[in-house]
């Protein structure tokens, strides 16, 4: 019987990670985010904001989305940064974190990808992002800060 390349990357690496789940990763600010496609609903990419007064500044708004309410948050202004104009690549990422939607607004989508959650380390810091979780290490040398879901709709 012919080996499968699933044997083959198996006889190579001597186990197959188990602990595997799928992030979406996305940029703002030049730094990369990952995020777990259990909360995401929807990344739309033109989309009408109706602002609001009286909110921090990062609260862009709301949009309707399907007659549905969704508070709409600019990631870039909720972790301290500078605003940027928004450009062609700028997208909402829909979430769903404990029955609660809500838009991030992001610089841009990069993909969808299977991250070993064995290779997941804490950010070795004492000043870690209040809205990131954990990190990991990329072949390439970069780095991806996963975004905590919980902490982002806790105020």
């Amino acid at each position: 019987m012919a080996e499968t390349t699933v044997d083959i990357i198996e006889n190579e690496k001597g186990n197959t990670p188990k602990n595997i789940q799928r992030f979406l990763t996305f940029v703002s600010d030049n730094i990369t985010f990952g995020v777990s496609t259990d909360y995401v609903i929807e990344i739309i990419s033109s989309y009408m904001i109706c602002t609001l007064p009286m909110v921090p500044d990062y609260i862009k708004g709301i949009i309707n989305l399907r007659g549905q309410t969704i508070p709409i948050i600019d990631i870039r202004l909720r972790m301290g940064k500078m605003p940027q104009e928004y450009t062609d690549t700028t997208c909402i990422i829909i979430l769903e974190i404990n029955d609660i939607s809500v838009g991030i607004v992001v610089d841009s989508v990069t993909q969808v990808q299977d991250i070993d959650l064995d290779r997941i380390s804490p950010i070795p810091t004492q000043n870690q992002q209040e809205l990131t979780s954990s990190m990991i290490s990329r072949e390439d040398g970069s780095v991806v800060l996963f975004l905590d879901c919980e902490e982002l709709i806790r105020q």
